[in-house]
């Protein structure tokens, strides 16, 4: 057993060191035509709103993850804001929200004002060097959806460097390409906290979600 004395510090220094995984992201010069498409991407502003073939499943779905991140974040409104924002975003850069909540609880905790120690912020935990890239001067990345917009568009691209294979995407996005230990925290993450299935006979719903 490791003495008390040896534990606490460890402790504390693995408190300091876990935030802003993303952070380690290298600029890189990107293809003209790259570049334009995530550009685009980031351009296109729209309402965020759920995405479901089903549109009777999105309530259940804001229902049950509201109910999961209500610690981290009282405020209903607030948590339906972001998780839809979040559905929509991941949704529109062909990833699975699910996979997004669990890298956003690894990089940020759900704090939209994450700073980490080398600039990266937000609740993805974007460089600014990304804004210089594919965005414009008055892009705030503190703002929430402008944040996802840019987190997923970013993971995208690597996700379409690496011919769908996540685990390297996740490697790319960290700034760690090649080592499990990020990919291994979103992935653990998103299996722990997140995971969504349809429930069988629960299309109805009463579940109202809060007005402001």
């Amino acid at each position: 057993m490791t003495p008390l004395r040896f534990a606490l510090p460890l402790l504390l220094a693995a408190l300091v060191a876990a935030p802003a995984w993303a952070g380690a992201q290298r600029e890189e010069a990107l293809a003209a035509n790259v570049a334009s498409a995530m550009s685009r991407s980031i351009a296109d502003v729209n309402a965020p709103r759920l995405v479901f073939e089903d549109p009777r499943e999105g309530p259940l779905w804001l229902a049950e993850m509201s109910r999961r991140l209500e610690k981290r974040i009282p405020d209903q409104w607030m948590r339906e804001r972001l998780l839809t924002a979040i559905h929509y975003e991941a949704t529109r850069a062909g990833l699975d929200p699910q996979m997004v909540l669990g890298l956003i609880q690894v990089e940020s905790g759900f704090k939209k004002y994450a700073l980490s120690p080398v600039g990266a912020r937000g609740l993805m935990q974007v460089m600014p060097f990304w804004v210089r890239s594919i965005g414009t001067p008055d892009h705030n990345l503190f703002d929430l959806t402008t944040n996802l917009r840019y987190g997923c568009t970013i993971l995208r691209h690597y996700l379409d460097m690496e011919r769908g294979n996540l685990f390297r995407a996740l490697g790319r996005y960290n700034g760690s390409l090649g080592r499990a230990e990020y990919p291994n925290l979103v992935v653990g993450a998103w299996k722990a906290s997140w995971q969504w299935q349809q429930p069988a006979g629960q299309l109805r719903t009463g579940y109202q979600p809060a007005s402001r």
